[in-house]
């Protein structure tokens, strides 16, 4: 994706705010451990990070509901119910 097209997607989504998870959020949102969150960005299985400083990062919240639903969605017994 060119910076430019980027730049305007940033700017177009100013009127619908974004919100940045740190560890400790994306941990109690997905309930996994902060080793498997790692294990599965490295096997481009879980959204990658964004870079806030040189020493910390984040994740789009958007992009973790995005993973929640297809996780959810490719559950077997999703929306059955187990005898």
């Amino acid at each position: 994706m060119s910076k430019e097209k980027l730049l305007n997607g940033c700017i177009d989504s100013l009127s619908h705010p974004r919100k940045i998870l740190r560890m400790p959020q994306v941990i109690d949102r997905v309930g996994l451990s902060k080793s498997s969150i790692y294990e599965l960005i490295a096997k481009g299985r879980f959204p990658v990070q964004i870079k806030l400083s040189a020493r910390s990062c984040g994740w789009l919240e958007s992009d973790i509901d995005v993973w929640i639903a297809q996780k959810l969605a490719s559950h077997v017994s999703f929306g059955e119910v187990s005898q």
